[in-house]
């Protein structure tokens, strides 16, 4: 019998008065053999399985697209069911009251990896995982939930979660993007480093039936290739297999060509589903005593409010599920009071519609017509003088009363690759948006999306970016957060490029800014997503009738303007940015071997360090370090005073800022 029909034959017997009708608990352990936190205490894990059942006629599901089109229960609810992990005080009453709801990113739980600077890991359980302890220390439970419906099993711990099928035999057109770094023969429908997603297979494996073209970038014409050229197919061990999920191309596919395949696709999943199952899981947590079997939440009584947290792909779900009013419960409370988004640009992405993929996503180079930026941008309202349309990303949590506190971090990246000057600017990029008094927008100058990483090259032409950024800082704004939201307590003012004070430019001021490097290549593009056209029903069904979508004028996206060092000038300065030994910058040039090498690296920063003395700058315009320092004392100094201002400023904490500074201690330049 199908997985689904036993789902069916379960639910049938059960109580529907909750949506979460099951709670599985299927481990509990100490959390790091059981060690204690401070005022918290000892914390432990539970893990498990949530079942969920939702009322497709209830107005709380309204937008959540193709539910009504899936299979009913006797008790006419669509069910399904996620995986959860929850860390919390053994004795939740000693916790600070606050859930803080980690958006798994294709499965991955960030959290601990985040504020902990612990080991990133999908079965955290271990003093490895526990880091620095930040998030215990401060008494915060910990929750993760499967919400998306393409992660697969890889043995990897990622969470999953059993979306239901929207209706039975339906197909309809899909549009998929393939670009690969290396030579390969074929590849899977929807592949990331992050895993292979579960695809929506064709529904013939005819390729006259389908349409595959390649261009070695947006800008340039497509070249159709002929149906004998390629196959419905994945290549092993030197030969086509059949694969309703994969494209094998005869001559392989050409490093960094983008390759557009249009077929019609079968089997949609109810991807919005995956959004309101976070909602009532949350709720769950927050407010039932127990579940319709008896089952005893383990957080009855222990949450005052909740906090949603994302990196990448989970901010813009954070940013989307605000946007589809989700913020509000079956029951008209509030889901989260808090929102701290990093690094998701101005997008948000398919996540509640029909044959879309939610992992796909818009950079300068590829995914242009993912429609991960679509407008609205901004979290107020806004006018689109190319369209005439209007909208507000929080229009419906306003209408309903249930507008969180929402803090935006920003990499250097999200202005080059991921548009994220249109989350403070108007679509034409001619004026400084006012924000909402519940909303903050943080940039921080010359960090790359996922924060410092080692400073090899990876497909980059130069050496990767080293800056320490995402755990220092977001440390600091959850502190800024939870006091906003316990007392009221506003955060700094919004820090971000403006266009009234001439830090937010076009491309071409900050290339003209920028010191000619011997050596160096500078960009000849940034993100610049073009305004999507994908039919009437895509926002009010989910539904494409244009596939592809028909790309029309680009939105103008500007950038932090640099100095003479090429250092961005604007938004949280970190010390090592203030006082810097280098240039550090948000974008990185593809490397030719891996083909598109005008093109920008997606998420990649750069690092270009100073020579240390004047006789070794060859022709380097940057002063060497001990031009600029004299003494490894003076350096210290000024990195010192650097840091304490940002904490005074309330962008680092007292432990950051001694990180920090023992760090650069351990440096002799001199």
């Amino acid at each position: 019998m199908p997985r689904f029909v036993l789902l069916l034959c379960l639910f049938a017997v059960l109580p529907v008065a909750a949506e979460v009708v099951r709670l599985e608990i299927r481990e509990t352990i100490p959390f790091a053999g059981g060690r204690e936190f401070g005022a918290a205490g000892a914390y432990e894990r539970i893990s498990g399985r949530l079942w969920i059942a939702l009322d497709p006629e209830a107005p709380a599901n309204d937008r959540v697209h193709d539910l009504r089109l899936a299979p009913r229960n006797a008790a006419g609810r669509v069910e399904g069911w996620t995986d959860f992990c929850l860390l919390k005080p053994v004795q939740p009453g000693k916790g600070n009251g606050r859930l803080l709801y980690d958006v798994a990113n294709r499965g991955n739980k960030l959290a601990l990896w985040t504020f902990n600077g612990g080991e990133r890991s999908n079965d955290p359980r271990s003093e490895a995982h526990v880091g620095n302890g930040f998030l215990m220390r401060a008494g915060w439970s910990l929750l993760w939930t499967g919400w998306n419906g393409e992660v697969q099993d890889d043995g990897n711990g990622r969470l999953l979660a059993g979306l239901p099928p929207a209706g039975q035999g339906i197909t309809g057109p899909a549009h998929l993007e393939i670009s690969t770094t290396e030579k390969v023969f074929s590849r899977a429908f929807s592949w990331s480093p992050w895993g292979i997603s579960a695809a929506f297979p064709a529904a013939d494996l005819d390729t006259r039936k389908a349409r595959l073209t390649m261009r070695p970038d947006r800008f340039s014409p497509a070249v159709e290739l002929s149906p004998d050229a390629w196959a419905f197919a994945r290549w092993e061990e030197g030969r086509a297999v059949p694969d309703a999920t994969h494209v094998h191309v005869r001559k392989g596919f050409q490093p960094g060509w983008l390759y557009d395949l249009v077929y019609t696709a079968s089997q949609p999943r109810v991807n919005g589903f995956g959004l309101a199952a976070l909602r009532d899981a949350v709720a769950f947590f927050r407010h039932a005593e127990r579940d319709a079997h008896g089952m005893a939440n383990p957080l009855h009584g222990a949450l005052r409010q909740a906090v949603i947290f994302g990196i990448s792909q989970s901010g813009r779900l954070g940013h989307h599920f605000l946007y589809e009013g989700l913020n509000t419960d079956e029951a008209g409370r509030p889901v989260f009071e808090g929102a701290l988004l990093h690094v998701a640009g101005a997008g948000r992405g398919a996540f509640n519609h029909r044959f879309r993929m939610t992992t796909d996503y818009g950079t300068q180079h590829e995914g242009h017509l993912s429609g991960s930026e679509l407008f609205p941008f901004a979290p107020l309202p806004v006018t689109d003088a190319a369209t005439g349309r209007s909208g507000d990303t929080l229009a419906r949590a306003r209408a309903a009363g249930q507008v969180p506190k929402v803090i935006f971090t920003q990499s250097a990246t999200e202005y080059w690759s991921r548009a994220a000057s249109l989350l403070h600017t108007d679509p034409q990029g001619t004026l400084d948006l006012e924000l909402p008094p519940e909303v903050r927008v943080y940039h921080i100058a010359g960090a790359q999306h996922l924060g410092g990483g080692e400073t090899t090259r990876g497909i980059c032409q130069q050496p990767r970016n080293p800056l320490d950024d995402r755990g220092p800082v977001l440390r600091a704004l959850l502190v800024a957060l939870e006091r906003w939201l316990a007392e009221g307590r506003e955060p700094p003012p919004s820090r971000h490029p403006r266009l009234s004070d001439g830090t937010l430019v076009p491309r071409e001021t900050v290339l003209a800014a920028f010191p000619k490097i011997p050596g160096l290549n500078l960009p000849a593009h940034h993100y610049e997503p073009p305004r999507l056209d994908f039919g009437p029903r895509f926002d009010r069904e989910g539904i494409a009738d244009l596939v592809p979508p028909v790309a029309g004028e680009p939105y103008r996206t500007l950038l932090p303007a640099v100095d003479a060092d090429g250092n961005e000038t604007s938004g949280i300065v970190l010390p090592e940015v203030a006082v810097p030994l280098g240039t550090y910058t948000g974008w990185n040039l593809r490397a030719p071997e891996f083909g598109a090498a005008r093109m920008l690296s997606p998420l990649d920063g750069m690092f270009l360090p100073f020579a240390h003395a004047a006789a070794e700058r060859a022709g380097d315009p940057r002063p060497a370090v001990r031009e600029r320092y004299p003494t490894r004392a003076d350096y210290l100094d000024r990195l010192t005073r650097a840091a304490l201002d940002l904490q005074r400023e309330g962008f680092l904490l007292a432990e950051d800022v001694v990180a920090i500074l023992e760090r650069a201690a351990a440096r002799d330049l001199w």
